[in-house]
């Protein structure tokens, strides 16, 4: 396979995308770290079981997506993973049971999918060649 040539401006957007993307996961396990009874009550309240283990699940799923969005190892894989988990995070924390109650509720069900879309492209085309460790299944950089 040919080495493909990446313009300086790609190489910022793709560096850009993978910051951001490793940002939002950053924030997520922040809060999970700061309160993670709160993380696991508001598990418990969309009824789940085991809400403080899932809670410590959670978190160590969400440490390892910034690892992988900061160094590009196994980037394709834990893109993937994370637009997965986020359609889960979206129907079981803000699908159609919570839109009667507060409207809002729909906003945030959208704004997943948004982030699952950037998340599929970035699984299709990867970590970029620069500051990645480009780890993950052979063929794909």
């Amino acid at each position: 396979m040919p080495d493909i040539v990446q313009s300086p401006w790609q190489t910022a957007a793709l560096l850009v995308a993978r910051l951001v993307f490793a940002a939002v996961f950053l924030m997520a396990v922040t809060f999970k770290f700061m309160g993670m009874g709160a993380t696991a009550g508001f598990i418990a309240a969309a009824g789940f079981p085991f809400p403080l283990f899932l809670a410590w699940c959670a978190a160590i799923l969400e440490v390892a997506l910034v690892l992988c969005f900061l160094s590009g190892a196994f980037f394709t894989q834990a893109a993937l993973v994370a637009a997965a988990y986020v359609l889960f995070l979206a129907f079981a924390f803000h699908g159609p049971s919570h839109w009667a109650g507060n409207q809002a509720e729909f906003g945030f069900f959208i704004d997943h999918f948004s982030f699952m879309a950037g998340l599929l492209f970035a699984a299709v085309h990867g970590p970029g060649r620069t500051l990645a460790l480009n780890l993950g299944w052979p063929g794909k950089a």
